[in-house]
C-alpha cells in the first residue's frame, strides 16, 4: 500500500470522500430512474399546460349568457368541437377548452333550466332557485374565468431542475408532465458489502461467545437509499486470505467493509489493502465513536474504472458514524447528487453526552 495523505479532521475527511468524479451518464426509462441523479438539466419539452384547460368542473361557455346547451356529452379528454357564440357544453376539470369558449361557469354556479335547454348563471344568488325568482338569472362571466391558459406553469424550453437533482417520485411526475419518456442520469455506484468477524451470527440468539450481526441488515438498505446498488453482504471470517481475495476480486465501484480497521490481532484490512496496491486517503478520523474508519483508492478495474474502499469499524454505532462521514458522501458524489450541506442550529439547552464522545 503506497503512502498517501492521512486526514483526521472530520470535515476534511468528508471533503476527501466527496472529491471523486461522478460516474458516467446513462439513459434510463422513467420507471427505472428513481434514486438516480440528473446528469443534465431538466427542461420543459412542452408548454404546461399544453393547451387551455378548465380549472373547474362546470360548463365551457362562449360569450354572454344565458347559453344554449350543446347536445354533446361532458368534455373530459380528446379534441373538442368548436363552441359557437351563445352556447355552452359541460366540461370536467383538466379537459381541453373548446375553440370559441372564453370562460368556465362552475357547476355550483350554473342552472340547467328545465324545459328551455338554457344554462343560467346563478352565482349572484347561490340559494335555492325558489329564492332567486327576483334575481337576474344570468350575468356576464368574465373572460378567462376558471381557465388555466396554455403555458401558465412554464413554456417549452424553460429550465425546471438543475443537473445533480436527485430523482424522487415528485421529479418523475414532473418529468412525465414535461414530456419525458427517458432521463439522462448518472449511473448508480455498485457496492460490495463485506461483513467481517468470526463472532457474528446471521440468525438466532447470541450463544457460545458469538453475537448477532447488526450491520448486515442495517447497511444495505441505508446505502441503497443513498443512491447505491448493493450487491450482497457476505459474512467473512477473520483472516487475511478471505478478505484479500474479496477485495482483489471485487468488480464493484465501492467496497464497504465492517470491522478489521484497527490494529488488533485479527484486524487484517490494512494488510489486505497493502497487498492489493491500494492507496490510503483517510486513515482514522478525529471522532468518537468511529475513530478507526478509513477510505482507500483501489487499483483501477479491468476496464480502467476507478474503485474505492470504505472501511467501517465493527461496532454498529461507530460504523454508522463512519458511514455518515465517508460512505454517504462518497456514494452521493459518485452518483452525481448535488446535496446541500448540514444545517447549523443553536441548541436551546445543553445536550449531555459522554465526555470523550464527539
Amino acid at each position: 500500500m503506497t503512502a498517501g495523505p492521512i486526514t483526521t479532521d472530520w470535515e476534511k475527511a468528508r471533503a476527501a470522500a466527496r472529491a471523486v468524479p461522478s460516474l458516467p451518464p446513462v439513459a434510463r426509462d422513467l420507471a427505472d430512474a428513481l434514486g438516480h441523479a440528473l446528469a443534465e438539466p431538466l427542461t420543459a419539452l412542452t408548454d404546461l399546460p399544453p393547451f387551455d384547460t378548465s380549472a373547474m368542473d362546470g360548463w365551457a361557455v362562449a360569450g354572454p349568457g344565458p347559453w344554449r346547451l350543446d347536445g354533446g356529452g361532458v368534455l373530459a379528454g380528446g379534441q373538442p368541437e368548436p363552441l359557437r357564440p351563445g352556447t355552452a357544453v359541460p366540461i370536467a376539470t383538466g379537459a381541453r377548452l373548446p375553440e370559441g369558449a372564453d370562460a368556465v361557469l362552475r357547476r355550483e354556479d350554473g342552472e340547467d333550466e328545465a324545459g328551455s335547454g338554457l344554462l343560467l348563471d346563478r352565482s349572484a344568488c347561490p340559494g335555492p332557485t325558489t329564492q332567486c325568482r327576483d334575481t337576474a338569472p344570468t350575468r356576464d362571466v368574465a373572460p378567462g374565468r376558471d381557465i388555466r391558459p396554455r403555458g401558465q406553469e412554464c413554456r417549452a424550453g424553460n429550465p425546471l431542475l438543475p443537473a445533480g437533482t436527485s430523482v424522487t417520485p415528485t421529479v418523475l411526475g414532473l418529468a412525465a408532465a414535461a414530456g419525458y419518456d427517458r432521463l439522462t442520469v448518472h449511473r448508480r455506484p455498485r457496492v460490495d458489502l463485506l461483513v467481517l468477524g468470526d463472532e457474528l451470527l446471521r440468525t438466532g440468539l447470541p450463544r457460545d461467545g458469538r453475537i448477532r450481526d447488526a450491520l448486515g441488515p442495517l447497511l444495505p438498505d441505508w446505502l441503497s437509499g443513498q443512491g447505491a446498488d448493493v450487491a450482497g453482504r457476505p459474512l467473512l471470517p477473520d483472516g487475511f486470505g478471505p478478505l484479500y481475495e474479496a477485495v482483489r476480486d471485487s468488480a464493484a465501484d465501492v467496497v464497504v467493509t465492517t470491522g478489521s480497521t484497527a490494529a488488533g490481532p485479527v484486524d487484517f484490512l490494512h494488510d489486505a489493502l497493502r497487498a492489493v496496491g491500494a492507496r490510503l486517503v483517510v486513515d482514522s478520523v478525529a471522532v468518537r465513536p468511529g475513530h478507526p474508519m478509513l477510505l482507500a483508492e483501489l487499483p483501477p478495474g479491468a476496464d480502467g474504472r476507478a474503485r474505492h474502499l470504505v472501511g467501517l469499524p465493527g461496532n454498529p454505532l461507530a460504523a454508522v458514524a463512519g458511514a455518515v462521514t465517508l460512505a454517504v458522501p462518497l456514494l452521493r458524489s459518485l452518483g452525481g447528487h448535488v446535496d446541500t450541506g448540514p444545517l447549523d442550529a443553536v441548541c436551546a439547552a445543553a445536550l449531555p453526552g459522554h465526555p470523550r464522545d464527539t
